[in-house]
């Protein structure tokens, strides 16, 4: 049975008029800086991450064709999301917030430098530690940015769309670093360069930690002494096991790499489906919070949604660049990586206006569920925009211009900031207290789900036409955003109070 520190106080958000960092808490700055690297480590090394699978062994590459190059790219994002179930409850019955995005950190910057090495085993260790490291990460720091606020707080959206900024200041400056360092001195430069960076973000976010909240308590719901011994024993032993397991596999031939992407992909629709039957079913979850969740299952497979077309930002969007569309503005060349940098810098022009208009809107603002609509109708819509210059062409020699894929992206970077921003807001506000920490790992569920959808998907990509694959997958994404426009008023009614 699960209780909280003896000799502790819940941790309590600042007082309403901290006001130091733009008009918010100053604590929203250290965890805005921490994700400013994470970002910049983790897609900067994500945007070379297909092409370097996909290049010649001679380049130093892995050598896959595109389409398994693309679906391998997708599982491993599929990972790194379905570890943050483990890290959310880590964090909530073991190590507390701060310590595991402290923890996170450390094996997401193992992991980098493990991939600077140049050997393939390397770049297999170094991703699994990145995997794990990000499930300690990733759930936990957005739930530390909801401790920030009260719950009436009206400056929450904004709050998280500054986050997002921060964010997305990472993504902008990943891929053009480690893109440049992939295409001129080798990928594993570009990696290293990764590595450099999550260390920065580690250093700022201990110097940091006295503007956060809770950062000197343990786990909110920690485990009593015995069950946390056991808990830690099944833990280790049962990592060590599954390694030793799925080595033996390996040697032997059955566990190979489709087959390992499919087993992902699997584990990816179980999950969700078992956590949200987990929590419906849980006692300590009450009446009132039990009927929020049932609209966060609309919300949640919205970001599935969108997610999907968003994450082929980095594996068919790279490779159709890298191919097909002209790396050159107005004389000036570059990686076709850096495209990846495009998204990032649209959503850190657009990310301070949305909060803008969010602040001077206050309470008249667009319901969440509405704002994740038109997130996931952009989405659609920056897939449909591909269909124009890929169509018409009797073979793949063409080259469509710059701008075709920066439109697209600036579709997608606005919808990204409408959804990603107010889903993750909404979850905090929507969250069982028994489950904080780990329904915002049922968040990042949804984009395991996205991924593991993904990495079958891609697999469809060079063996159907180009117009035919975008148009399909954008038009799904745009008609799945008017359902949820047309599921509103029950939203509204079942989401109450949150607006």
């Amino acid at each position: 049975m699960s209780h909280a520190p003896a000799g502790t106080e819940p941790a309590q958000p600042p007082p309403g008029d901290d006001h130091a960092f733009f008009g918010q808490p100053r604590g929203l700055m250290t965890l805005s800086g921490l994700e400013v690297w994470e970002r910049f480590s983790f897609l900067g090394m994500q945007a070379i991450l297909v092409l370097f699978f996909a290049d010649k062994v001679s380049n130093d590459g892995l050598g896959m064709d595109p389409g398994t190059a693309a679906s391998v790219s997708a599982a491993y994002g599929t990972l790194v999301y379905l570890v943050s179930v483990a890290g959310g409850w880590l964090a909530d019955r073991i190590l507390g917030s701060y310590r595991a995005v402290l923890y996170g950190g450390i094996l997401i910057a193992c992991g980098h430098y493990a991939m600077a090495v140049p050997t393939a085993t390397m770049t297999w260790v170094g991703l699994g530690l990145i995997s794990a490291g990000t499930g300690l990460l990733k759930p936990n720091v957005a739930s530390m940015v909801g401790k920030l606020y009260r719950t009436e707080d009206q400056r929450r959206d904004a709050g998280f769309a500054l986050y997002y900024m921060g964010i997305n200041i990472g993504a902008f400056a990943g891929p053009l670093v480690t893109g440049w360092l992939g295409e001129h001195a080798g990928w594993h430069w570009g990696f290293s360069a990764a590595a450099v960076g999550m260390t920065l973000g580690l250093i700022q976010y201990v110097a940091g930690r006295r503007h956060l909240a809770g950062r000197k308590h343990t786990a909110e719901y920690a485990l009593a002494p015995g069950p946390m011994r056991r808990a830690v024993l099944v833990i280790v032993g049962g990592v060590v096991v599954a390694a030793l397991v799925a080595t033996a596999l390996a040697l032997a031939g059955w566990l190979t790499m489709d087959r390992f992407v499919d087993v992902l992909t699997l584990v990816s629709v179980i999950a969700p489906v078992v956590y949200f039957v987990v929590m419906f079913r849980s006692p300590r979850v009450t009446p009132e919070e039990r009927g929020r969740l049932r609209p966060y299952v609309v919300l949640f497979l919205a970001s599935v949604i969108f997610n999907f077309i968003l994450f082929q930002a980095y594996s068919t969007m790279m490779l159709l660049a890298s191919t097909n569309a002209r790396t050159e503005i107005f004389g000036f060349h570059f990686p076709p990586s850096w495209y990846a940098s495009a998204l990032g810098a649209f959503e850190v022009a657009l990310a301070p206006v949305v909060a803008a208009v969010w602040v001077r809107m206050g309470p008249r603002q667009p319901h969440v569920s509405n704002k994740i609509a038109i997130g996931v109708i952009l989405g659609g819509l920056s897939f449909l925009l591909m269909v124009i210059p890929t169509s018409g062409h009797s073979d793949e020699t063409y080259r469509m211009a710059a701008w075709w894929i920066v439109g697209s992206y600036l579709l997608l970077g606005l919808g990204d900031i409408l959804l990603e921003t107010s889903g993750m807001s909404a979850t905090t506000k929507l969250a069982p207290q028994a489950f904080a920490s780990q329904t915002m790992a049922l968040w990042f569920l949804s984009l395991a789900l996205a991924n593991g959808i993904q990495a079958q998907i891609v697999k469809l990509y060079g063996e159907v036409s180009n117009p035919a694959y975008f148009g399909v997958n954008g038009a799904i994404a745009v008609a799945a955003g008017v359902a949820v426009i047309a599921a509103a008023p029950w939203l509204k009614r079942t989401m109450h109070p949150v607006h």
